[in-house]
């Protein structure tokens, strides 16, 4: 197979090739390699190649399921591979090599992936951008002087320049969607605690973070759902179970949905004039497959909703660095991390219990003013970020301006963190182009536990041809 036609299939089709004899799960791999090989010294997406571990996993034999043989990468933060750093972006970790596979890893080498490699990432996912100290910046595929979001963003450039059909990603505040919507791909965060975070932490940011995949097809989406979904021993709580399976909702029409619009940003941050106008154009799609489409005004308090968010960040990441300094025996310096971090890392230690207590209850009184909105509307439209695609460099952790960093963080976080405090499943789906070339996400967001019905009007997108084309 040619690298041409590599680029051509998602995960299913090439499993399909696989599994008919017509190429061999070796031949993929090599596909997968070369590829790499041509485009990531411009790209910087994959960061830690795993080719010998994937090899021996072949030789080893693999597991017979309906994505046996598809080379999958690893997003290098919150997943562990025995064996394989684990670096999180940092060079405080850098030299952290796992002990254990991750529970969600071990679903994925089960249902015969061929894992090889971790892809790139901002220091502890922090950024909506992809340029760490450790890696250096990862550059968009649709143009090398644009970031490809974060903090999933070497996730989404390997799938967006054809190197992976599919490669696994994080959300704590966007992390799925910002990247998703950036480099042109389909990009599915789901209901909390809907697919495994443990064994080393069961859950992530006290429940604003999940895990799943940035894909080029939503029935890739949809199958490594059904693969990687289900509790593990000592899960905190369980996201609502689901009678059928993910895969089959793309075969069920989602008939006439009543769709809310909203073009005002969740944070109070300010909304980039050219995106609402994709937006809104995107709205008539909805219309000419059949929905009714709403405009509406939100219910949440911006300061809040920022503020809780903030909170609950900021405190895990100084749990996570405090548990860090006990093991390195020493305590930790602003040289240890990079100055977004550091600044985060003071910042845990002025937050009182009371705070964080107050900014837990904060999110859930949102979460019932989401559950209130789904009483009446069956999906919700907005843009995935509130500005275009940032140039590299604007998104500087390293930054000694924190108001212009936090304005553009705001920006791009604007309508997706409020979902990573609610737990509600929420999609950015590639339906715009902005002038200046670059992908525009539309996101969308359903009630909790209905990941179903995003599925199926996203197949009816696809199916309709009105995703972007990709790239490659």
């Amino acid at each position: 197979m040619k690298s041409t036609e590599y680029k051509q299939f998602d995960a299913i089709g090439l499993a399909e090739l696989v599994a008919k004899g017509e190429i061999s799960a070796f031949e993929l791999l090599q596909c997968a390699q070369q590829v790499t090989e041509e485009v990531n010294p411009q790209l910087n997406a994959l960061v830690t190649p795993m080719w010998d571990q994937a090899t021996a996993s072949l030789e080893a034999g693999l597991a017979e399921s309906a994505l046996s043989g598809v080379p999958m990468p690893l997003k290098d933060l919150g997943q562990n591979y025995r064996g394989i750093v684990t670096s999180n972006g940092s060079r405080l970790f850098a030299d952290n090599v796992a002990d254990h596979d991750s529970t969600l890893v071990q679903r994925y080498k089960a249902a015969g992936l061929v894992l090889c490699g971790k892809t790139n990432t901002p220091e502890f996912g922090l950024a909506t951008t992809t340029e760490p100290q450790l890696h250096g910046a990862t550059r968009n595929p649709w143009s090398l002087n644009h970031s490809t979001g974060g903090s999933s963003g070497g996730a989404a450039a390997a799938v967006a320049a054809g190197m992976f059909p599919v490669a696994h990603a994080s959300d704590g505040g966007g992390s799925i969607r910002i990247p998703a919507g950036c480099c042109g791909l389909f990009g599915l965060k789901p209901t909390r605690a809907r697919v495994p975070l443990g064994p080393t932490a069961l859950e992530g940011w006290g429940g604003l973070s999940t895990t799943h995949v940035i894909s080029r097809s939503v029935r890739d989406s949809a199958m490594l759902l059904d693969i990687s979904a289900g509790a593990e021993a000592g899960s905190p709580y369980h996201a609502p179970h689901q009678a059928q399976s993910f895969l089959s909702a793309l075969q069920r029409s989602p008939g006439q949905l009543k769709i809310a619009l909203c073009l005002d940003s969740f944070n109070g941050a300010q909304v980039d004039t050219e995106i609402a106008a994709l937006i809104e154009r995107c709205a008539h799609i909805f219309e000419a497959l059949g929905h009714r489409v709403e405009p509406i005004k939100h219910p949440f308090d911006p300061d809040v909703t920022r503020d809780a968010h903030g909170t609950l960040a900021i405190s895990h990441i100084g749990a996570m660095l405090n548990a860090q300094q006990q093991a390195l025996g020493r305590p930790l310096t602003e040289d240890d991390v990079e100055r977004v971090s550091w600044n985060n890392y003071l910042a845990a230690q002025q937050l009182s219990a009371a705070q964080y207590a107050a900014a837990v209850g904060d999110i859930h009184r949102n979460g019932l003013l989401c559950a209130q909105l789904f009483q009446h509307y069956d999906l919700l439209l907005t843009p995935t970020m509130a500005c275009p695609t940032p140039e590299l460099g604007r998104l500087d952790m390293m930054s000694t301006n924190s108001d212009r960093y936090l304005a553009l963080l705001y920006q791009m976080i604007g309508f997706t963190a409020l979902f990573n405090d609610t737990g509600n499943p929420a999609v950015s789906v590639p339906l715009a182009v902005a002038n200046n070339g670059l992908p525009v996400g539309s996101q969308l967001v359903a009630d909790f536990g209905a990941e179903a019905i995003l599925i199926a009007v996203s197949q009816q997108l696809s199916d309709a041809g009105y995703f972007t084309k990709q790239m490659f």
